[in-house]
């Protein structure tokens, strides 16, 4: 007896492995996979303007960084004793001026590099609800709690989104031309926009990816991963969620990820990543005596496997 559906997934051409590079954009989800490749020590940049929602704010940053643009003075302004940016996440907000210009500005030129050197990038998007600025028209990437009626809310049309993720892959394009993207959708549920309204903002997220992934003469071409299809129907049930029924549980997150991995990441990084994993595993440990000499020999053989996996990839670091 078969009690679960399976959505059929198999290896991708052009997968991730340890000599490439990633730019992870988008929702929480994409923080939640930032996680995994940190843990197995990936090469990679995840959100350097924070968490973005919708794609246009994925759009914005993206075109930004192409063209090489800047921050200033005018693009930042006051609120609760912090500096904001419409187009990047609080997380970036500054009791300083001076320093949330420098690290958008910094954001800006370390997305630009990324584009230009990464084999993957991996957009999550999330929903398709978004604020309009009404004194300037703009859309922003984030409210930082500025009044409501500063803001008009509006769904994006298909063809709007289309038209966006079209801009973007163009603007990759233009810096990277051989690069994987890989777009999903976050199965995150905003349910703040209401259950119909998170159910339509999905619709409108997946129907519009048609446009960009149906072109497949490039070996490179956009491709998809079906998180949000995994969440709701391999994983249709509420103990996978966190306690807000919003979030995917970590039990959800792992589930989600070996599926992931199963379908993008090279089987030749399985013996590297089952070494970091030990090593992450050691770096926990907690011992009941920390003076034993069986303690000091377990830290000198974790640090002998450590120096072994740097030798072999430099760019690994491993915080105790």
């Amino acid at each position: 007896m078969n009690l679960q559906t399976k959505i059929p997934l198999t290896p991708a051409a052009n997968q991730i492995d340890y000599s490439g590079q990633l730019l992870l954009l988008g929702s929480c989800f994409a923080e939640n996979m930032g996680r995994k490749f940190d843990y197995y020590k990936f090469p990679f940049l995840q959100n350097p303007f924070g968490i973005f929602f919708h794609p246009l704010a994925i759009e914005n940053l993206i075109e930004k960084a192409v063209r090489e643009a800047s921050y200033s003075e005018a693009d930042v302004f006051f609120l609760n004793g912090r500096w904001h940016c419409f187009d990047a996440h609080s997380d970036l907000s500054n009791a300083s001026q001076e320093h949330l210009i420098k690290n958008l500005n910094d954001g800006l030129n370390a997305t630009r590099d990324q584009l230009s050197k990464s084999t993957h990038i991996i957009i999550t998007l999330g929903t398709a609800w978004v604020y309009r600025n009404i004194k300037n028209g703009s859309i922003v990437a984030n409210c930082h709690k500025v009044p409501q009626k500063q803001f008009s809310k509006a769904l994006l049309s298909v063809n709007g989104i289309s038209e966006s993720l079209q801009k973007t892959m163009k603007h990759i394009r233009s810096v990277n031309e051989n690069v994987q993207v890989i777009f999903t959708v976050s199965p995150i549920r905003h349910l703040k926009d209401g259950f119909i309204e998170n159910q339509r903002s999905k619709a409108h997220l997946i129907t519009s990816l048609d446009a960009v992934l149906t072109p497949r003469a490039q070996s490179r071409g956009p491709a998809y991963f079906p998180s949000y299809e995994i969440m709701m129907d391999e994983l249709r049930d509420y103990r996978f969620y966190k306690s807000d029924m919003v979030h995917p549980n970590d039990v959800a997150v792992d589930y989600i990820w070996e599926k992931f991995k199963d379908v993008w990441i090279s089987e030749e990084c399985n013996g590297v990543m089952d070494q970091v994993e030990a090593i992450q595993k050691g770096l926990q440990h907690k011992p009941f005596h920390a003076d034993s000499k069986e303690h000091k020999e377990f830290l000198k053989s974790l640090n002998t496997k450590i120096t072994y996996l740097q030798q072999q990839y430099p760019f690994m670091e491993f915080n105790p």
